[in-house]
């Protein structure tokens, strides 16, 4: 993996990628944050090499390095999920070549379900901690320790710096933005009632597919993570309705706006 990792992070220099302080992971219906960028250069990830592909139609597929709030940063527009058969080690791939770019700071967008039914759709979570449900780790793998510290400390996986910034942003902002546990789980059908009640057990708030592979690889990897999530549906086992997608892109749309004024007015305080 590090001569691969080598090769990726070579062929992005070449195509202008430099130093970027900012590494920004868009989730679903979250990619209006790029028409606030001054954008430098771009790579679709089909033509980087070792990169996977993005497969899901809501992400489309490409890594951008431009300039927001006066800081460079390199941004994922589409990510990679194990429900589209990559392993953790591709969905974690660009958070290392990210780091080998330069970034200091990984923040992560995504939609997530909300399990806790004080949370309503349309408003935002910030992810204060995390439960691992996808069955493995981006760090299983022979020869993680020449990447990093093998057993890597997960006491604090977000930054509790950033989070105190969103918050206050926030505040300022007249944005409602709740804190609580994300789950991550492997997807892509959504839960059934039982497993919605399981998770409220466990002590999830909102549940989701994504993020948490991404940030275990940039704890290990000693980067500064924060992490918010879009509440796209409200979770209520005891009143179910059948999932209607197009009705989580709209809610992800509906709370673009505040995404974007938390990750902007964060970026420019950092």
């Amino acid at each position: 993996m590090i001569k691969q990792i080598e090769e990726t992070t070579s062929y992005l220099q070449n195509k202008g990628f430099e130093n970027p302080e900012i590494g920004i992971i868009l989730g679903t219906g979250l990619g209006q944050l790029l028409n606030e960028i001054e954008i430098i250069t771009e790579a679709s990830y089909n033509h980087i090499p070792n990169f996977p592909t993005a497969t899901v139609e809501l992400h489309k597929g490409k890594l951008i390095y431009g300039i927001l709030e006066g800081k460079k940063v390199v941004v994922m527009q589409g990510r990679f999920h194990v429900y589209e058969g990559y392993t953790l080690q591709d969905v974690t791939y660009p958070v290392r070549i990210m780091e080998k770019l330069g970034i200091k700071t990984l923040l992560v967008s995504n939609a997530a379900g909300a399990i806790n039914l004080n949370f309503k759709k349309g408003e935002l979570m910030l992810i204060e901690d995390h439960i691992n449900l996808q069955g493995s780790s981006p760090l299983a793998f022979k020869g993680v320790e020449l990447l990093g510290e093998r057993f890597t400390d997960m006491s604090a996986p977000y930054n509790a710096e950033i989070n105190t910034k969103f918050k206050a942003i926030a505040k300022a902002n007249n944005i409602t933005l709740h804190e609580g546990v994300y789950a991550s789980v492997v997807g892509p059908q959504l839960e059934t009632r039982a497993e919605y009640r399981m998770l409220k057990i466990m002590g999830a708030d909102a549940v989701g597919m994504s993020t948490v592979p991404e940030i275990i690889v940039a704890n290990h990897l000693n980067l500064k993570v924060a992490a918010v999530s879009v509440l796209t549906d409200e979770c209520d086992p005891n009143n179910l309705k059948p999932v209607n997608i197009a009705e989580i892109i709209e809610m992800a749309a509906k709370a673009e706006p505040n995404m974007i004024t938390l990750f902007k007015e964060l970026i420019k305080s950092l």
